[in-house]
């Protein structure tokens, strides 16, 4: 049995070398890296903990970030790893985030363990402290956050998110991995989350298995991904007859730059 953190790449160089010395006070047994049309990756080999990268060609419609996924985690059931920890290239790991998903998972399988993430400020000139990232423990209050050491079930798979969790393999492979059609920024998870709540698979929120995301500049709502996110949205919607991402929907309306038609949402211009 081993454990295989999956990140997925595009552009954040020093963010992912900055996610790989998080790892090493708690490393995972296979560190498996989807560089998604970035060839820089391939070439970095740090001396401890040397990632096993997967090339992922870009979409024409955008990032392939669900079957970038997907194929991170086939290399890592290749590689032998029976507990998959998904973390997105901006986390950093918390002390003892790799241990606590891996004793989870096998603890309880048939379940989607997540884990709190922090959202840090700015980080200062010489970077962030690693040792000092529990003093800046605050998680996102949308999410449950239980106190380390603690779990909680939950039903509510709206809240599920891909910034940070784990589950085993052979579950990742019941509900059949991400859907590979959605292509660029927005749906892929909530529609995994539905996916493995129709598979029969529990959501638990894991205080053990702390993240804390490193800043970088956003824009809310992303208008920058606009076309992305109205198109994965029929996608979903196709799918599961609902309109998924509505917070962002509306804020892009209210900004004119979407509109609810006859056949759904679309974009204005």
């Amino acid at each position: 049995m081993s454990t295989a953190v999956v990140t997925i790449v595009h552009g954040r160089a020093a963010h992912l070398r900055r996610q790989h010395a998080s790892l090493l006070a708690d490393p995972p047994d296979h560190w498996v890296v989807v560089a998604m049309d970035d060839p820089s990756v391939a070439g970095w080999r740090p001396d401890r903990l040397v990632p096993d990268v997967v090339e992922v060609d870009r979409d024409p419609l955008g990032l392939p970030l669900a079957a970038a996924r997907n194929a991170g985690a086939r290399r890592a059931r290749e590689l032998g790893a029976d507990v998959l920890v998904h973390l997105d290239v901006d986390c950093l790991a918390g002390d003892g985030l790799v241990t606590a998903y891996a004793a989870a998972v096998r603890s309880r399988p048939g379940r989607v363990w997540c884990g709190p993430v922090t959202y840090l400020p700015p980080a200062p000139p010489e970077g962030y402290d690693l040792a000092r990232l529990p003093e800046a423990d605050a998680p996102h209050p949308a999410r449950p956050a239980p106190a380390p050491g603690a779990q909680e079930d939950s039903e509510d798979w709206d809240l599920f998110w891909s910034l940070s969790f784990a589950l085993a393999a052979d579950d990742l492979a019941a509900l059949g991995g991400f859907c590979e059609e959605y292509v660029g920024y927005g749906g892929e998870d909530t529609d995994a989350a539905q996916l493995a709540r129709r598979t029969g698979l529990g959501l638990t929120w894991l205080g053990g298995a702390r993240a804390y995301h490193q800043h970088h500049p956003v824009s809310s709502p992303p208008v920058e991904h606009v076309a992305d996110i109205v198109r994965n949205a029929h996608l979903f919607h196709r799918r599961w007859g609902w309109w998924p991402m509505a917070g962002w929907l509306e804020a892009l309306s209210e900004r004119g730059l979407v509109r609810l038609g006859p056949d759904g949402w679309e974009l204005v211009g």
